[in-house]
């Protein structure tokens, strides 16, 4: 196979010398037709011509004309090209003017110049775009020679993501992927083709259409698409044996590009995602752009995303507090590879060492914190109860004191859904933390906040992981109950949404987002199997082991009584309460308790936040055994 024709911007340049003063003598031809008076005026065309040859490659050169690839010219060189000629062409008719004025030309021609400008328009244009044809057709004539072996693929969705993939598809032959049409609900869009690929039908045309075409591959572009979209295409093409490959989720690409190098495998993220709304991120963008943030916990699972979405936004500085060095340092490496420019700070530190928050906040001095430094695994800490204590609410008192102390604007807690009613230790010990918080806002008017929702996929210790080392294992997958009910949400989801609420808090309130629809473990569990390529019930053996202490079946978002009211986005709810415990009894049962969890009084402790807490019953949980924290 032959190699491309490497055609170098000098060589660009030289085509430009030569069609310059093609254009400026093209010019007077069409406006004197070879009269007389185009032989009057030829002296003036000369000098125009050299004026042309300095003026004109310089203006070029700064709109970076000699430094492009044009064999991928788009609308956006066109647009370039535009402005660069109509600038040269400006520059160019001052300086006739100057000539002019200096009496070294006896004459002024207007008209010419704008001749000029289309002719010149015409000419640098079609030079660039030349190549790019060219280009294009050495591509076709790869494709060709690979079509036999490449794999014929079918895109679902025929938008931006759907075009930029099939665009990608095509300029690299060397992928072996060729795409034979699209799929897209739209019904303006039937029987249009983009890049050349038509159109051939609808999501629900998909079983016939891999047919009919005799599809290899099906890709998924919609990034914005709702789980139950993958969930269709998804189950056909496993029931027909075709290979199937998805764009992540549009919080997943936040930040990032579409492109074929995002392609990956279908996981349960997407067959759970709900239709996204994106609003307000202005209000976003105010509140961190040029600003200090810390991200307690930025190690963790939500931290690292919640950093990662930060960093979007510009930040002066990012502060990267957490406990574990291996997983501060893997974030950071991380950040800086995406985010090169931002100042980052990795900050290893205890939130239960308070002089040592006073000494990063007085070195940082952040003007925004994000709270999502806790213990959360529920049945680890039904055995050590003490540890969640010191954690969960010293830590967060000593957070938010040092906050105040230090002037800090902003405050968002992300808490759970297991601090409503809760039956256990981790989610008694967030309620408390979360009283912590809104009493800080209400007392001192500032906007300290809590953002509440249920569990994320893919976190760390999360039941997804969990079930794909067992089916890795070859099972069995255990569940606890064929009942058992959870709210999900992807990562990115979940800390998009707090990033809106955070923006939203004016001191002392609990945002609660739109989690959907609760769903089944056992659902969840089958979905993975599935998407392994395996059956449940015939691969891979389901077994159920008991509910574990600390464990509801559901769970729930707000106490019952309680109001929540809308708020500016439709995914976000502000809750209407007045937590029973404020002001001077809730700081003497918080010192109690971190006494309490000092001197290891373990059944007090338990008391305690049955007492303090709405309809809590960790009491009623049975003790623990070891056996059932996994």
């Amino acid at each position: 196979m032959r190699g491309k024709i490497n055609i170098r911007n000098r060589y660009i340049l030289i085509g430009d010398l030569v069609l310059i003063p093609i254009a400026v003598l093209g010019t007077f031809v069409l406006r004197f037709e070879l009269g007389t008076l185009y032989f009057q005026y030829l002296p003036f065309s000369y000098w125009m011509i050299g004026a042309a040859l300095v003026v004109k490659p310089i203006v070029y050169y700064f709109f970076g004309l000699y430094r492009r690839l044009w064999a991928y010219a788009s609308i956006q060189e066109l647009k370039l090209i535009t402005v660069a000629v109509t600038t040269a062409s400006v520059g160019l008719a001052l300086a006739m003017l100057l000539l002019y004025t200096l009496n070294i030309v006896d004459s002024y021609l207007r008209f010419v110049f704008v001749i000029d400008w289309l002719l010149s328009l015409v000419a640098v244009g079609g030079l660039r775009f030349t190549l790019r044809l060219i280009a294009e057709m050495q591509q076709n004539q790869t494709a060709g020679q690979t079509s036999t072996r490449a794999k014929r693929v079918l895109v679902v969705g025929a938008g931006d993501a759907g075009a930029m993939v099939v665009r990608e598809l095509q300029k690299n032959p060397q992928l072996n992927l060729i795409p034979v049409g699209f799929l897209d609900d739209n019904p303006t869009k039937q029987r249009q083709q983009i890049h050349g690929v038509p159109i051939v039908g609808t999501i629900t045309d998909l079983d016939r259409v891999l047919d009919r075409l005799r599809v290899n591959e099906v890709i998924i572009a919609i990034p914005s698409a709702p789980g139950r979209v993958v969930r269709t295409v998804a189950d056909i093409a496993r029931l027909k044996a075709i290979p199937y490959r998805t764009m992540p989720g549009i919080y997943e690409l936040l930040g990032g590009k579409v492109s074929v190098s995002r392609l990956r495998e279908v996981d349960i993220s997407d067959l759970l995602r709900r239709q996204p709304t994106r609003i307000r991120d202005e209000k976003v963008g105010l509140g961190l752009s040029g600003k200090v943030v810390l991200v307690t916990g930025a190690g963790g699972s939500i931290g690292r995303e919640l950093c990662r979405q930060i960093a979007r936004w510009g930040p002066d500085e990012l502060i990267m507090l957490g406990h574990g060095e291996n997983s501060i340092f893997d974030a950071l490496l991380e950040l800086k590879e995406a985010f090169p420019s931002l100042i980052v700070h990795p900050v290893i530190a205890d939130i239960r060492d308070s002089m040592r928050l006073h000494n990063v906040f007085a070195q940082f001095r952040p003007q925004v914190v994000y709270h999502t430094a806790a213990h959360k695994h529920v049945s680890l800490m039904e055995v050590n109860v003490e540890e969640a204590v010191t954690n969960n609410i010293q830590g967060t008192k000593n957070l938010v004191d040092t906050a105040l102390q230090h002037g800090v604007e902003r405050l968002v807690m992300i808490s759970t859904d297991k601090a409503i009613r809760p039956v256990n230790i981790m989610g008694a010990t967030k309620r408390i933390a979360e009283m912590v918080v809104l009493e800080a806002g209400r007392r001192t008017n500032r906007p300290f906040s809590v953002v509440r929702f249920g569990n994320v996929l893919g976190s760390r210790g999360s039941v997804v992981p969990i079930f794909n080392r067992q089916i890795a294992r070859g099972g069995p997958v255990t569940i606890t109950h064929p009942d058992m009910k959870r709210y999900f949400m992807t990562i990115p989801e979940a800390v998009y949404l707090v990033l809106q609420a955070g923006g939203m808090g004016l001191g002392g309130e609990t945002f609660v987002l739109n989690m959907g629809q609760q769903v089944r473990i056992l659902d969840l569990a089958e979905d993975l199997i599935r998407l392994s390529g395996l059956e449940p019930g015939r691969d891979i053996e389901i077994v159920y082991t008991g509910v574990r202490p600390g464990e509801k079946l559901a769970e729930d978002l707000w106490d019952e009584g309680f109001q929540f009211k809308s708020t500016e986005h439709p995914d976000i709810f502000r809750l209407d309460n007045t937590e029973p415990l404020q002001g001077e009894r809730l700081y003497q049962a918080v010192d109690e308790l971190i006494q309490l969890s000092n001197d290891g009084s373990r059944d007090e402790i338990i008391d305690l936040l049955d007492k303090f807490i709405p309809g809590a019953a960790v009491r009623a949980t049975p003790p623990p055994e070891i056996t059932s924290i996994i």
